[in-house]
């Protein structure tokens, strides 16, 4: 991977991210960890690892209040304080927040999502290439079918898949987009599927702002379709999508059932953990359930 990958300019307008506002304590309260906070690749995945068991994928806000707030005070009030997940916008950014703090360096990334060939795709994924000393990886926390762990970027200069608990991936160039994009690849049920790529491109927070509202309201966006939830543990992603329930395992080993509406109410609290009123329960059954 050629060295400029990695070269990414962080000159910024001073907390343009708006870390500082970030109560580093509550988040690690709310991911269950009290380990160390050094700057190498065991702090960073042991923090990815806990962030991931703890806080689910979702986009239910679409549903609640017809709108997903990209503000780092109003992710860290919805996600650390009120015990809800978030989509990538809001997973990226106060994971990003919380890395920074602690002294990494973070780059966000927007990235186009689907598989090869066809049309271009808007940029409705944001991701997060974290760098301390000589180590670069790519820290996805917000993906739903997100990587286990980081991936190490040094590594792919020299080619070749990682495997993280049994799944599978590798980071290729986009040979068919130009040059400085790359994509991440992860190897299912025998044959490579790109899940999203990249480009060199610096990202604002504005530009987030732009990338959210197209996601959290263009009827094109799947995301304004039904509900979306989903968990990653190690060995499983356990998901929703409106009421198709599906846990898949390495290798893309899967197994469905559809939920009653008591069903997936109940899976909101108990399964993936989120904190919901009543109100707010009553109003996700209705919301749709297919598009």
């Amino acid at each position: 991977m050629p060295e400029n990958l990695h070269n990414l300019s962080t000159e910024r307008t001073v907390d343009e991210w708006s870390s500082a506002e970030l109560d580093l304590d509550a988040y690690r309260r709310r991911i269950g960890y009290s380990g160390p906070l050094d700057l190498n690749e065991a702090t960073l995945t042991a923090l990815y690892r806990a962030h991931l068991g703890a806080i689910p994928f979702e986009n239910l806000d679409i549903f609640l209040t017809g709108r997903v707030s990209v503000d780092l005070t109003d992710i860290q009030q919805k996600i650390v304080f009120r015990g809800r997940g978030g989509y990538c916008y809001e997973q990226a950014q106060l994971f990003g927040a919380v890395l920074e703090r602690i002294g990494f360096t973070v780059d966000r990334l927007l990235a186009r999502v689907g598989p090869d060939g066809g049309p271009a795709r808007p940029r409705t994924h944001l991701t997060l290439r974290v760098r301390a000393g000589t180590g670069v990886w790519l820290a996805d926390v917000g993906f739903g079918s997100s990587p286990p762990a980081p991936l190490s970027l040094r590594r792919y200069r020299s080619g070749g898949p990682q495997e993280v608990d049994g799944w599978i991936y590798e980071v290729a160039p986009d040979e068919d987009n130009g040059d400085q994009v790359w994509k991440l690849r992860e190897y299912q049920a025998g044959e490579w599927v790109t899940l999203h790529r990249w480009d060199e491109v610096p990202v604002h927070p504005v530009d987030v702002v732009l990338s959210n509202h197209y996601t959290a309201t263009h009827p094109d966006s799947w995301f304004t379709w039904q509900p979306i939830i989903a968990r990653r543990d190690p060995d499983a992603i356990r998901s929703i999508v409106g009421r198709g329930y599906t846990v898949t395992r390495p290798g893309l080993v899967k197994e469905r059932r559809e939920l009653t509406d008591q069903e997936f109410a109940a899976a909101l609290r108990a399964e993936f953990g989120l904190t919901l009123t009543p109100e707010e329960i009553e109003i996700l059954v209705a919301a749709p359930a297919s598009h």
